[in-house]
């Protein structure tokens, strides 16, 4: 089996763990998760309260130290989800990822890594909280940070997300379609 394009950023006892379907061609040349100057995930992160100043992308380490981890639906392809090959996606490995380190949460970066996961088509999927399996922690899907992803943009799933994450008062989800 060939190396993954990114090191997970897994380990046990993670508060929150974010998948997203596969590093862009910037991330994968960078070797750091969403590294394209156009992607918003590091100030979402920032803004949503999940980290205490934005980072860059080649800090993405440091967000261990926030209880944050870090992977890919697709670890052994990079580009946009139209190029990924197809059987790219690898559900049951991430699975096995996620139940290997039983994060208090996980969320998706975007609803395509969330549909492969849960069997479900993207066109289904609501942003906000999501029915995860019985054996799994509470499930997120996100809108995607990427900026080719703009149309679909809304950061409200993602602050309340943080504000979940933070332990606020505020409803647990809104429930967003694009």
């Amino acid at each position: 089996m060939t190396e993954p394009v990114l090191p997970d950023l897994l380990v046990p006892g993670l508060r929150l763990v974010f998948c997203g379907s596969a590093p862009g061609a910037v991330s994968a040349a960078r070797r750091a998760y969403y590294a394209h100057p156009g992607n918003r995930f590091w100030r979402i992160l920032f803004e949503a309260g999940l980290t205490p100043r934005q980072l860059r992308p080649a800090e993405y380490p440091e967000l261990l130290r926030h209880g944050i981890g870090l992977t890919d639906m697709a670890k052994h392809a990079f580009g946009n989800d139209d190029q990924l090959p197809k059987g790219a996606y690898d559900p049951a490995g991430f699975a096995a990822r996620v139940r290997a380190v039983r994060p208090a949460a996980l969320a998706f970066t975007a609803k395509a890594p969330a549909a492969a996961f849960l069997g479900r088509p993207t066109g289904s999927l609501a942003y906000g909280r999501a029915e995860a399996p019985p054996d799994f922690p509470p499930v997120w899907v996100l809108p995607s940070t990427s900026g080719q992803a703009s149309r679909f943009w809304d950061a409200r799933p993602w602050l309340a997300l943080g504000a979940w994450f933070r332990g606020d008062s505020l409803p647990a989800s809104p429930e967003v379609r694009p």
